[in-house]
């Protein structure tokens, strides 16, 4: 008998050559790349090395099974793990199991408020006046336009809110008192809405693919996502799910957090403000600068399909804003010291970020502009450059580095006496390995022996002398 981690029929290329196309493809589907052999010896001997391995990525199609599965956990575990109702005792003696049959785990009005949330700046993407901005250039050579409106849309919508709470015509804390319902709303949402997006570019045979959602596994190209940039008319679903819902829904949840603290106790704490400004001024910072967003991986590579969907509708908004949700009830009493560190933190992180952030987008943009004519750079025999020198001299995604800063100040506020605070940091360095890893490997397929001599340059992948 054959192993079931290893089948004989791929360990030579003759025989691969013999399967049918829909027997290579579920062995494909089940983890097994097809060229197992030796591509150099099979070249040798004159032999075919049969069709191009399939990259997964992920772990492939039982990883993102198993991600698929276990995001929603994520979101529903740090929720019970940490909230007004149970504290955070699942961590720290004396322990406390919580009653998960005494939560409300979903509501038609949460439904509703989150269709009415998303259908509000669908109208402002509409209405409002925007910039009309072409994105790059695609793999079949055209370009594809975008409106960005994205700051206005975030200025008009916190005025809204902000007038709606001051005049009693709605109570900004009933999000922290259903954040679970809404949870439970979007995770539904993101689910119906990802197999419309496999649907529809299924059924759209002239519609661009994405590469890493068109392996021919079902469940693997609805995670990675099949179209790459599924729009309905002139409205592109990717870039708009991109920033807006979840980004400026991630800092009303935490206003509503701060609602409910004062309401609680009559004052908002020092540690609350500075969370709610710290990752207000990120996405800010996100919405002010909405045109980077179209030079990014997610916009020009991966497909849009459950990985993009649910990680920017649900995933951000439900877990980035933890630190809120635990200072909502934790009595937190910050030093002139713990102050000091946090704010130092925070502005050392935005500095690196911003800057390193910046330079890049200029240097794409105008590369002779004066505040980057003096980088030194390296030729590649793509005719493009690399920079060598500035922030990118310093490590290959030394953003990266003061993104990873930046999460730290949003939860140093929160002290020490729980971890699950201090999950969005933990997770935020996972993440960023791994994205930097995709990067990498992009850029060495991309570049060639020039990304091997770039890195001989540039050492470092993110933090300046240590990664």
């Amino acid at each position: 008998m054959s192993s079931p981690h290893q089948p004989p029929a791929v360990t030579d290329p003759v025989r691969w050559e013999m399967l049918s196309p829909s027997s290579k493809k579920d062995l494909t589907c089940v983890g097994w790349d097809q060229p197992t052999w030796d591509r150099k010896q099979a070249e040798k001997t004159g032999l075919s090395a049969g069709a191009p391995a399939v990259e997964y990525e992920f772990g492939g199609p039982i990883g993102v099974l198993g991600t698929m599965i276990g995001l929603p956990i994520g979101i529903y575990g740090l929720y019970v793990g940490c909230n007004a109702k149970d504290g955070c005792n699942l961590i720290q003696p004396p322990f406390k199991v919580p009653d998960l049959a005494s939560y409300t785990y979903y509501s038609h009005e949460a439904m509703a408020v989150l269709l009415l949330w998303l259908g509000w700046l669908v109208v402002l993407w509409a209405v409002l006046p925007g910039t009309w901005k072409d994105g790059v250039k695609l793999p079949d050579g055209s370009h594809l336009s975008y409106k960005l409106n994205g700051f206005s849309s975030m200025l008009l919508t916190y005025a809204a809110l902000a007038i709606a709470q001051y005049q009693g015509y709605i109570r900004l804390a009933w999000l922290a008192d259903h954040q679970l319902e809404l949870a439970t709303a979007t995770v539904l949402f993101c689910l119906v809405g990802s197999f419309y997006l496999y649907i529809s570019a299924k059924m759209n045979s002239t519609s661009l693919k994405a590469d890493p959602g068109s392996t021919g596994c079902v469940h693997y190209d609805f995670f990675m996502g099949h179209e790459l940039n599924p729009r309905i008319g002139n409205f592109d679903l990717k870039v708009f799910f991109e920033l807006r819902p979840g980004l400026i829904g991630w800092t009303i949840l935490n206003a509503a957090m701060a609602a409910k603290q004062f309401e609680e106790t009559g004052q908002i704490g020092l540690a609350m403000w500075l969370v709610n400004i710290f990752q207000l001024v990120y996405v800010v910072d996100a919405l002010w600068y909405e045109a980077a967003i179209l030079t990014t991986m997610d916009v020009t590579t991966d497909g849009f399909g459950f990985m993009l969907l649910f990680g920017d509708l649900a995933w951000v908004p439900f877990t980035y804003g933890i630190q809120a949700r635990y200072l909502a009830f934790a009595n937190i009493t910050m030093t002139p010291v713990h102050i000091a560190v946090v704010v130092f933190v925070a502005c050392m992180g935005y500095y690196i970020f911003r800057g390193a952030n910046g330079q890049k987008n200029t240097f794409r943009t105008n590369p002779d502009d004066p505040s980057v004519k003096h980088l030194e750079t390296m030729p590649t025999e793509r005719g493009t450059k690399l920079i060598i020198s500035g922030w990118w001299g310093m490590a290959r995604h030394i953003n990266y580095f003061g993104d990873w800063l930046m999460a730290w100040s949003w939860c140093l506020p929160c002290g020490f006496g729980h971890v699950i605070p201090y999950f969005y940091v933990i997770y935020f360095a996972v993440l960023l390995v791994h994205r930097e890893m995709r990067d990498e490997h992009a850029c060495r397929h991309k570049y060639g022996k020039d990304w091997d001599k770039y890195c001989a340059k540039v050492k470092y992948h993110i933090i300046p002398g240590v990664y």
